[in-house]
């Protein structure tokens, strides 16, 4: 899937080299800043500042800056 389907499909503003805020689920009060690298199917690939990069659902808990 692409960015243009993620797009469409999910409503939100998804590309490459957009940022992003990780909220944690559970309390709300932790968070984690990153980039948007890629696509995977219909999920983001974000790194994150300290270098790790995951797979995350484009409506789960993020926070497009």
């Amino acid at each position: 899937m692409s960015m243009e389907y993620i797009r469409k499909i999910y409503g939100v503003p998804a590309k490459r080299g957009g940022k992003v805020m990780i909220v944690s689920s559970r309390d709300g009060d932790i968070s984690f800043e990153g980039t948007i690298v890629a696509s995977k199917r219909n999920y983001l690939r974000i790194r994150l500042l300290n270098g790790h990069i995951g797979t995350y659902h484009p409506t789960d808990h993020i926070e497009y800056l």
